[in-house]
């Protein structure tokens, strides 16, 4: 009786810690279950361009996570969208795991709660921060200089056809621009989440002359920052909105006569002007899906990110926006922009 009492416990145990008599595995945390993550990064360069640069983070990412835990991720696969928009749908969806986000189209594709923000970007400060657009207009470069900051300008630049030079004209000598001004030009712009391209410029718009960017009689999406600088220097545009550094990167291209420059006699500095400056827009975000993201990865992924943005390989990858580092941010700190596309969109 007693042998068989010790034997109905154990099949009775057998039962009850593995149902169906499976044999003994260790549990898994469901947090590091993950297979695959896709990337997504906005067009605000031309897309072969960023793609070659963050290429490498597929692997780096991949061999931090596996060190974190994440034994069963196979792949880390990045992809540049077609638009912010589309971006900022595809994290909503949850049909890309991560994305890096401007505030503005962070702003408003998290309003439902389907994405939030695990890190804000750091960035070189510059040599050129007045809001005062004659300011910049020295002919000379500007530059990073040391300290990092969390916010960036967007500035409206006038280029060499004869309505960009009139407007500036007019900035450097001390003078204001007329909304007649400004509606006279043919404007180049990005899409409408985009913080530095459309979402600030209108706001600038609105506080000086109660009009937005979608009152201009002439502008237009050009699909990039490149497109809009290849634009100014062709004269297709006379006003394009960039970010702050945005002429420092194209400067080559601009007096490049190679396939994909605009073979400009003289220097991007000497060339354009600014003619407007916003106030600061806080940094780009790396933003995550709460459809496919758990709780522990959002913590996960930033330490990775920290870690590799911190090394020279990761440093350069981001180098691509111009990101020098990463800061934790909450959804509360990009209230701001919220209250800029409120503004923009009319609500």
């Amino acid at each position: 009786m007693k042998k068989f009492l010790t034997i109905a416990f154990l099949i009775f145990a057998a039962f009850a810690v593995f149902p169906g008599g499976q044999s003994a595995q260790p549990a898994q945390a469901p947090e590091l279950d993950v297979t695959s993550l896709k990337i997504t990064f906005v067009p605000s360069r031309d897309p072969a361009a960023i793609l070659e640069f963050v290429g490498p983070l597929q692997d780096l990412l991949k061999g931090k996570l596996v060190e974190m835990g994440y034994s069963n991720l196979e792949t880390v696969t990045v992809e540049v969208s077609a638009t912010y928009e589309a971006a900022g749908e595809a994290l909503d969806a949850g049909t890309t795991d991560i994305a890096f986000l401007p505030g503005g189209t962070y702003a408003l594709y998290s309003a439902d709660g389907n994405i939030d923000v695990i890190l804000a970007a750091t960035r070189n400060g510059l040599s050129k921060d007045s809001e005062n657009a004659r300011e910049w207009n020295d002919g000379q470069p500007t530059l990073p200089v040391d300290g990092q900051v969390t916010y960036y300008r967007s500035i409206v630049v006038a280029g060499p056809s004869a309505k960009g030079r009139e407007l500036a004209a007019k900035i450097n000598a001390g003078q204001a621009l007329t909304w007649e001004d400004l509606n006279s030009a043919k404007w180049g712009v990005q899409g409408a989440t985009s913080s530095a391209g459309t979402v600030f410029p209108s706001v600038w718009l609105y506080q000086n002359h109660e009009k937005f960017v979608t009152d201009l009689a002439q502008s237009a999406p050009t699909g990039g920052y490149g497109n809009s600088l290849a634009g100014l220097a062709a004269g297709t545009y006379d006003l394009v909105s960039l970010y702050a550094d945005a002429r420092r990167d194209y400067a080559e291209q601009w007096n490049s006569s190679a396939e994909g420059g605009y073979n400009r006699p003289e220097s991007i500095w000497a060339e354009t002007d600014v003619v407007i400056v916003t106030p600061g827009i806080f940094n780009d975000t790396i933003a995550v899906s709460n459809k496919t993201v758990t709780d522990k990865m959002k913590t996960d992924l930033q330490k990775a990110f920290i870690d590799l943005v911190q090394t020279e390989e990761g440093l350069a990858i981001f180098a691509v926006y111009s990101h020098a580092g990463y800061a934790i941010v909450t959804d509360a700190d990009y209230e701001s922009a919220r209250v800029a596309q409120s503004v923009v969109l009319g609500k």
